[in-house]
């Protein structure tokens, strides 16, 4: 049987249940967690997350999309080594856009 974790952000079902989710969900909402948490932001542990939100309004640029790509890529392996492996991340900037695909490996799956 698969475990089963909280689901984020946290909901009832509509047994009025506390909703949960499976693994492959569970570690998408803690990479969601860790790229979207700005640094500073959490009381207990100030220099967790990676604050990839600062983004909405920087200039989209080559030198940004390089740095955000390095930040991406830091943060989730510091953060979340034991869950995942990352593959690869890759940085877009194309014209006042940029976009983030985070490629990883479930640790659990690649040690099966």
């Amino acid at each position: 049987m698969e475990p089963r974790h909280l689901d984020v952000p946290f909901r009832l079902t509509g047994a009025g249940r506390t909703a949960t989710t499976g693994e492959d969900d569970h570690v998408r909402d803690l990479i969601f967690s860790v790229l979207f948490t700005s640094p500073g932001e959490r009381v207990n542990r100030p220099d967790f997350g990676c604050g990839l939100k600062t983004l909405v309004f920087a200039p989209a640029s080559t030198a940004v999309a390089a740095a955000t790509k390095l930040l991406v890529k830091g943060s989730l392996q510091k953060w979340l080594e034991s869950e995942i492996e990352v593959v690869d991340v890759e940085v877009e900037a194309v014209e006042s856009e940029i976009t983030v695909l985070v490629a990883y490996r479930r640790r659990a799956e690649s040690e099966l």
